[in-house]
């Protein structure tokens, strides 16, 4: 089984930004901790972030056709864009849109996810651990 995580922007600054909201550890220390712990499993992780919308958009075509599963966090693209949530609804690959804080008890325009509608399930403010969520109900 594949599954990619794709992160969006700012998400590469985990460990670095705002730790009191997205804590202090970096994400590819977080990836290597998640590809082993599914590694016996035998599944496969992959993981991809980008600052810039197109290229979140490029990875969702080249996977989401031939894997088994998107864990996405759109960071703020979350709540602006009309063009990844197309993409999301074009491919056949379920989604998962994860976010590590809780979107809801931070300002109004975070509340709204344009994502959301396409994706099998959102998961928000379990911190790193919603990754693991995400991934375990596509394992499911």
């Amino acid at each position: 089984m594949k599954i990619i995580i794709i992160n969006g922007p700012n998400l590469n600054l985990l460990g670095v930004r705002e730790k009191s909201i997205y804590g202090d550890k970096d994400f590819e220390s977080y990836f290597q901790e998640l590809k082993k712990k599914y590694a016996d499993r035998g599944i496969e992780l992959e993981y991809f972030q980008s600052n810039i919308e197109g290229e979140l958009i490029d990875k969702i075509h080249a996977t989401g056709f031939s894997y088994d599963g998107i864990v996405l966090n759109a960071g703020a693209y979350t709540h602006t864009s009309l063009a990844i949530a197309d993409a999301i609804a074009a491919i056949k690959a379920p989604v998962i849109e994860v976010h590590i804080s809780n979107i809801f008890s931070r300002e109004d325009y975070r509340h709204v996810s344009y994502l959301g509608k396409h994706c099998r399930g959102s998961l928000s403010g379990f911190g790193l651990k919603g990754y693991e969520m995400a991934i375990d109900y596509l394992l499911s």
